[in-house]
This record gives C-alpha cells, structure tokens and sequence, in this order.
C-alpha cells in the first residue's frame, strides 16, 4: 500500500509540516459502462489536536514533459469528477484516530473513454462540524492538502497503441552522462504503463549493451517528452543507439534509433 506522511501538495508550491496521514495516494478503477466500483482511502490524524478534514476533486492534464498542471473540477474533457462521489466528506479526526472514506465510480452506459483527476485531502483551521459550511462557502480557513491521483480505464476498451520516435541527443558529448530525448504519443485509449530502455550496440564488435529502464504512464491521445541518459562506460567507437519502448506482454516492442559516436 502506498502511503505519503506529511508531505503535503499546495497550489503552486510544495508544502510540508501537517502531520498527517493518506493511504492509497492512487486509486485505480476499470469499470465498464453502466457499472460502479467503490475503493477505500484512510486518513490518519498523527497530530496532537483534533483536526477537521474536507476532501474534494480537481482535474489534472498532461503537458509535453509527461509533468502534470492541477485544474480545477470538471474543467477538462477527461474529467472524472462528475463520476465520483466521496463519503464523507467533511469530518473530524482527534489524535491518532483514522477514518475510512468511500470513493465510488459510477460509469455512464454509453461512455468506453479513460478518465482522470484528482481527490484533495485537506486539512482545516481547527474548528467544529457545524461551522464547516461556513468556512467552505466562505473559501477561507484551508491549509496543507496532499493529492490522490484517481484513474479510471474500462476492462472492456483493449485500444492500447503507443509510439515512440525522435530519438536525439540534447547534451554534449563531453558530458559525464549523455542525455537524450524522445517524443511518446498514445495513439490508443488506455492510460497505459511504460517501459524505455537504451539499447547500445558497437557497430564493429556487435557488442549491445542494454541500461536501466525509464518507468512512466501515458495518457489517451497525447504527446509527450522523455529523457534518458547513457553513462559514460562504453568503449570508443560507433554505435547504434535504440530506444526501446515496452508497454505491455501483448504488444509488439516499439522502437526508434539513432548512430552515435563514443570518442
């Protein structure tokens, strides 16, 4: 089970000293149209007062460098919030005790497309039940909050399709660690898991070295930028120089390649 203690995600800017606790920081759903599907999330209180907590979904999208920019709800295409209901979601937690919050998924009939967004948990000024409202309409009183990424990618939609091309180097060669880079496109509809590695292989001896991977997920119908690096420990000469893509047990492996020179 993945957990995240204290460290807490405001908008712009990174934030810790809240002392609590969220498990899982991801939930997963493969409902398929018509159907629901609930998941649980705890929340821990690991300070010494009473706290209140409030949780509430925004969006997310993908830029060109795979990072993600937080929206608002419902503000983009993809947005699941309008499928997820949260219970509860406003409540009070004294020293150390934790609480279970439902997080349900109900999927149109007619809707076989990936959605994605964001579950904020937050903590309040301290303050009672009956006052939440109040400081909810009011937009004031929030504090530190940290994100749950909430994904959701129908069983029954197998349209996986990823490529990968434009593989360049984007350092010096002198570097330490050469670097390059290349474009990922999702041409499917599945958020999809990935793998890249570097495959390096001597033009004269036929010598091929292969470098730890780069795990990332792509998004349906997007682009985006990787970076990779090759540590300087081949020997001198000519090489061709491949990025490998691996996004699955069922799935051809993608590939894109370049001629490099190691002095």
């Amino acid at each position: 089970m993945n957990k995240i203690i204290g460290v807490l995600l405001l908008l712009p800017v990174l934030v810790w000293g809240q002392d609590f606790e969220v498990a899982p920081i991801k939930l997963n759903f493969n409902a398929d149209p018509g159907e629901s599907q609930t998941r649980v999330v705890t929340i821990k209180n690991h300070s010494s007062k009473r706290s209140s907590f409030i949780l509430s979904m925004g969006d997310y999208r993908i830029n060109s460098k795979g990072e993600k920019e937080y929206l608002s709800a419902s503000s983009t295409k993809t947005s699941i919030a309008q499928w997820i209901t949260i219970s509860p979601s406003f409540f009070d937690l004294n020293p150390n005790e934790e609480k279970e919050v439902s997080v349900s998924l109900q999927a149109p009939f007619d809707d076989f497309s990936s959605r994605w967004g964001v579950i904020y948990v937050r903590t309040t000024e301290e303050q009672t039940g009956f006052t939440a409202d109040k400081v909810l309409s009011a937009g004031i009183g929030v504090s530190a909050r940290i994100a749950i990424i909430v994904q959701q990618s129908p069983r029954s939609n197998v349209n996986i399709s990823v490529k990968i091309n434009r593989l360049q180097e984007i350092g010096q060669i002198t570097d330490s660690i050469r670097t390059f880079t290349a474009t990922i496109e999702n041409t499917g509809e599945k958020i999809t898991r990935c793998k890249v590695y570097l495959i390096a292989s001597n033009l004269q001896t036929y010598k091929e070295t292969q470098f730890e991977p780069i795990l990332f997920e792509t998004y349906p119908k997007t682009a985006q930028q990787i970076e990779l690096s090759l540590p300087k420990k081949l020997d001198k000469g000519a090489y061709a120089l491949a990025a490998v893509l691996d996004y699955g047990s069922k799935t051809n492996l993608e590939g894109t390649q370049i001629i490099i020179n190691v002095p």
